[in-house]
Formats: structure tokens, sequence, C-alpha cells
């Protein structure tokens, strides 16, 4: 397929989290008939498993279509601030953005964290006021609070012109006036066809490449996704490699191209050469890495490096020690632990590795970040032990830094009190408040990102699931010192065996049970959360002295509560200092580090 230069649209798609991307795509790739009819399913572009289940992308992705004699490529990218740094590094492939708002909504606090990405990077945005067949929009208030944001953020009078379209992704539609006749989203297509621009015509210059994402094939190896700047390239030709070492000193290797992709669709298609201004993707280049560049041997000119987002949250990852381990999974050493971390390092640059022994220290952007790698590790079949998240702190000729988070909340105003007054506790800051409609408050705050570790489960508690939590790293700032951590302490078994109701139903007045009757448990795994602050060791598998017949039966007059069911960030988020999360395929169990009571009691 031959695409001139003047026909490509490079488009990222940027938006807050759940305001339509993914499904914009969908529609997209749809209209322009690129995926076969067994795969047109919704959310497609949402291929992990854990991405439809949670309805977040998690990774960004490359597609391609082909409308008229055009070819759009698209950048779905991540809406959630712990994958960030997915979105900074794909925005320098476009040349321009789509920007995804809420018609009910409106802008949100991601939706500022990307847009002000595009604006640094000069990108043309146009704005796609989605959900526009929802009940009760207001499309005009949605382009106004987009521009005084635009405003806010220091867009220049070019940035400040930008086109606007109203669209509904979910009924794949999109009009350029709100009452136009709604069809297809053949409107969209046209606005970016005339409003975006295409890229530099460099078709003639030194050949430059640079690497954005990062993907592997067992028997390929390493894939580099990246967009040609200029000039071109031919299987077989000669390039120079332009890296650096551990030590941030650049060098260069030289290698050969061997095997050439283009996008099209959710496929890649190999090709025997490529020109300027496309997204390409290059395989059997080993060392290659994101930031990293390709140029002509004779002609050394390379990109300016991409830096990736240093991690801020740290948890240890270690074989699986219980008395439990090995009934679920079949992974289970520390070799396989290890082969499996060093694995998700090789496309994933945002997690990095630290070996401590017999564990790993495993450190990302943020909680969510963690959770899905543990959760992915456990669908593979590992068993393991995973610490309490902490913050991962800096030493600067200031002293002691520790990283810091900007939370906007929506809360419903009954419930208000409880959470401001629990982020005071948790050292946070509040800047504003303001009532946004009869029952919510907005409130934004900054804490440090220790205070909200753990507070992403009692918000959601607190709130009935009613309100919405956003965060967005902020800076680096001087360490405050202690912090509270947990306020309740927990149930700590003391036997090992089965529940019983018996047990649990004298037990549940004491604080709120994890677990129903007839649960298999071992001396201290945690099978509750405590009523009052300290741990309080107890027997879950009593059982009731039979003293005559009638007795027997007895307990099925008992009745148990419903006990709390915790899900990884959940349990994640209770975790203590000395205690350990273990994740099996099948189960998640609180414990203490040390099991025997009496040993614990020592230290």
């Amino acid at each position: 397929m031959n695409i001139q230069t003047d026909k490509i649209r490079n488009i990222a798609i940027i938006a807050h989290v759940d305001h339509g991307k993914t499904t914009l795509v969908d529609k997209i790739l749809n209209f322009c008939q690129s995926i076969e009819k067994k795969e047109n399913t919704d959310r497609i572009m949402d291929s992990n498993d854990l991405e439809k289940e949670r309805g977040i992308t998690i990774l960004s992705k490359n597609t391609a279509v082909q409308y008229q004699d055009y070819k759009f490529n698209i950048i779905d990218t991540p809406g959630h601030s712990d994958f960030g740094g997915e979105v900074e590094r794909v925005l320098r492939m476009a040349d321009a953005c789509l920007l995804l708002v809420d018609a009910i909504e409106g802008p949100m606090p991601q939706t500022r964290f990307v847009l002000q990405k595009a604006l640094s990077l000069n990108l043309k945005i146009i704005l796609v006021v989605n959900k526009i067949d929802r009940p009760g929009c207001d499309t005009a208030k949605v382009v106004d609070d987009t521009l005084e944001l635009f405003l806010e953020l220091g867009a220049d009078d070019s940035q400040l012109d930008f086109p606007v379209v109203y669209a509904s992704a979910k009924s794949g539609y999109a009009v350029l006036n709100i009452n136009d006749e709604k069809k297809d989203i053949e409107p969209l297509l046209e606005t970016i066809i005339s409003q975006a621009p295409s890229p530099e015509l460099n078709i003639d210059k030194p050949f430059v490449f640079q690497v954005t994402t990062l993907d592997y094939n067992d028997y390929i190896g390493r894939i580099c996704i990246g967009r040609i700047f200029s000039g071109k390239i031919k299987i077989n030709d000669e390039v120079i490699l332009v890296s650096v070492d551990e030590k941030n000193n650049e060098i260069k290797i030289k290698h050969r191209v061997t095997k050439l992709f283009s996008f099209m669709g959710l496929k890649r298609i190999e090709i025997p050469e490529a020109i300027a201004g496309d997204i390409v993707a290059i395989a059997g280049i080993p060392e290659m890495t994101i930031g990293d560049s390709l140029c002509q041997p004779e002609n050394i000119n390379t990109m300016k490096r991409i830096l990736v987002e240093p991690p801020t949250v740290s948890m240890s990852f270690k074989v699986n020690d219980s008395p439990f381990s090995g009934k679920d999974g079949k992974l289970l050493t520390s070799r396989q632990i290890r082969e499996r971390l060093f694995k998700e390092i090789r496309t994933n640059l945002s997690i990095k590795i630290e070996e401590q022994g017999e564990s790993f220290r495993v450190m990302g952007r943020g909680e969510l970040q963690l959770a899905i790698l543990i959760e992915n590790m456990r669908r593979e079949g590992f068993e393991l032990g995973v610490s309490k998240p902490e913050v991962i702190l800096k030493e600067t000729a200031e002293g002691k830094m520790e990283p810091y988070e900007s939370v906007v909340m929506d809360i419903p105003e009954i419930y208000s009190g409880t959470i401001i007054q629990e982020l005071n506790r948790r050292r946070g800051i509040m800047l504003h408040i303001e009532k946004i409609s009869d029952n919510f408050v907005r409130v934004k705050y900054e804490i440090p990102t220790r205070g909200i570790i753990g507070f992403r489960n009692f918000y959601l508690t607190e709130t009935r699931g009613q309100g919405s939590f956003h965060a967005n790293f902020l800076e680096y700032r001087p360490y405050i010192g202690k912090m509270e951590g947990r306020v309740r302490g927990v149930l700590v078994s003391m036997e090992n065996g089965a529940t019983t109701t018996y047990a649990l139903y004298a037990l549940q007045e004491r604080g709120d049970l994890f677990i129903p009757a007839g649960t298999p448990v071992y001396t201290g795994m945690i099978v509750g959360l405590h009523s009052k602050e300290n741990d309080l060791d107890i027997n879950p598998v009593k059982e009731k002295k039979l003293t005559n017949v009638r007795a027997s039966g007895s307990d099925d007059a008992l009745k148990l509560t419903t006990p709390r069911a915790l899900t990884l960030e959940a349990s994640m988020d209770l975790l203590n200092e000395d205690e350990i999360l273990e994740v099996t395929p099948n189960h998640l169990r609180l414990r203490k580090k040390i099991l025997n009571p009496s040993q614990r009691k020592k230290k």
C-alpha cells in the first residue's frame, strides 16, 4: 500500500477515564470496515481481559484505518493517571489529538492532565463532546468549560481556535452542529482530514525513527513501535541504533533492519518499506528500547530522548511460604517469579525491579499499576506473597523528599464530612470545596502519596460507591514525618482448621469478618477487621461441645452477617507493615509475616 505523506493523519485519542475513547475507536474501525465480523465486539481495542473487566485502557495501542485515500494512524491512550507515562510517550507520535469530553461531566481532572501534555507538544486539538444522547447533557456549557480549561493551561491563540464535533460513540454517530441529522461517524473523519495537519514532508531527509512503545514476540523478539520522523526505510537497510547505557552514556550500535511492519485495523502487516510520517514497528533489534533512535550510518541525527517518569510506589514480591502454599498455583518458585517479572520489564519500562535476596522490590507509578501486574500473574497460575505498598522517597541536598498527589473528588454531600476528616488525618491540605449539584460537592486536595495508599477502599465504602476519586502525581516535597496508618486492628486466627458457624457467630460482634463458615484457615491468617485499634488473636474453628442429641442441630439457628468481600486492591489497602497478602489463582488471604502468635508478641 503506497501512501503519500500528505495523505497520512496521526491522531491520538485522549480523555478522562470512561469518557469513551476506546468505544470511539471501535466505531471508527467498524465504519472503515477494518474489523472482520467475527472480531466485531465492544471495546475491541481493550484486548487485555483486565481492561475489558475494569472498563479502563491500561496500555496504549496502535491501529490504522483507510478512509477514502487517507491513512489514519490512531493511538488509543490510557486515561488513568497510573498509566500517564504511556500517554506522554505516545503523544510524540501524533500530529493532532481528539480530546473527548463527556457531555454531562464536562472536563475532569484527567482531562486536564492529558490536555496539558498535548498542548505542551503543540498538537492540534479537535474537541469531541461525547455521549450527547444522554438525558440532561448541556453541550454549550461543556464547550465553555473546556475553553476555560484551555485558558487555564496557557493555550495560545491558535490552540484556542479548536474545532468542535458532537458525538455519541456508543450509538456510532457524529455531527458538526448539535441539531444536524445523526447518521454515522463520517463528519468526525472529515473533520480529521480538514483540521488535523499531515506530517511534515521530510521524505528526502536522512532517516530518523524513534521508539515510543515496546512489544515482545517469542518468535521474533523485541518489537519497537514508533514514528519515522524523516527519510524512508527498507528491509535490509543498515542503520545505527543510538541508545544510552546504565550510566546514561550515549552508545551507538550498527544493525540491519530484518522485519518492518505497518498497522491496518487490528493487524500488523509486514511491509518492504516505509516513509516519513508513518507509524511502524521494527523487529530484530534486541537492545532497542523506549526513547532510542535509529538513524542512517552516514547521518547520525537523533530525536530528543523520551524520559520515562520514575516510579513512586513499591511493593515486595516473594515466594508464598504460607501453610497453604502450592494448593492452587503451579508457578511457585523464586526463579519462576523472577523470570515473570523480568519478562514484564521487557515491554513495560515504567516498572522497575530490584532483587533483594529471595524477594523482589517491584516499583511502579501507583497502586493500580502494581495491582494489574499482580492480577495478571495470579491468572497465569502464580502464587506469591506481596507486602504493603510503600512510597519511594528521594534523598536530595535539601533532605528527604516524598511524592505528593493532586486529588479531586465528587462526594455525596452527606458523606463529605467523614471523607474530609479522614484526608485531614492523612495530612492532606484542602485547596477548594464547592457545591456542584443539589447532592454533590467537589473537593480538591494536595496530599502525600502515602496518604492515599489505602484510602480508595475507605472512600468507596464510605460513599457507598457513589463518589468519584481522581489523583495525579504532583511533585516531590519535603518529607513530613511519620503518618498514622490503619486505625483498626485485625482478627488473627491462632488455630488451624475450618471455620465454624458457632465460632464466627461469637466473633462477629468483635469486628468485620472476611470469611464465611467452612473456610480453611491457618495460624497467623487474618480473618477480619477488629472494631478496636489493637490486633486480637481469636479461635475461628472452635466447635460447640455437644451435651445431648437436641443440641447438635442448634447451630442452624445462628445467623451470620455477610462477610466483607475483599478485592485485590482492597486487600492491598488493608495491609500493615507486619502483614503480607497471599495471592493465588483462586484466593486472596491476608496474613501476618510472623505466623506464630507467641513469636509475634516477642517482636
